[in-house]
């Protein structure tokens, strides 16, 4: 499975997003009600489009990945696996609660490839 660390966070994106709709749906409906246009006045509602807005960036990030290792040529870089892990242990130390926990399986598995392609290990 050659894809899996992209298909693995586009996996929790999609899951992110539907927790977000399972517990913020009544509020994006009255945000839709109201026109969306600067609706985000309140900490809910500013909590709920956060909610959704970081689903939706984890999935384009995963989307890059997944083009990213579609392509024998190129690999993920490890700044992208460093700053993942410094974004996942934020989340994790701010929200233990959270499905933040389930990003540290792609940030190790990139590190781990990284390192056995510069070892020359296929």
């Amino acid at each position: 499975m050659k894809t899996w660390i992209s298909k693995w966070l586009m996996f929790v994106s999609a899951g992110h997003t539907v927790v977000a709709v399972m517990l913020f749906g009544a509020i994006y409906m009255e945000m839709i009600s109201a026109g969306l246009f600067a609706t985000v006045n309140s900490e809910i509602t500013a909590a709920a489009a956060w909610f959704l807005l970081f689903g939706m960036l984890l999935f384009i990030t995963s989307l890059l990945m997944f083009f990213i290792e579609k392509h024998d040529a190129l690999e993920i870089p490890n700044s992208i696996a460093v700053l993942l892990f410094i974004l996942t242990t934020i989340g994790v130390i701010l929200m233990p609660a959270s499905g933040f926990w389930l990003v540290y399986p792609a940030v190790i598995a990139i590190a781990y490839k990284n390192k056995k392609l510069k070892n020359g290990i296929p």
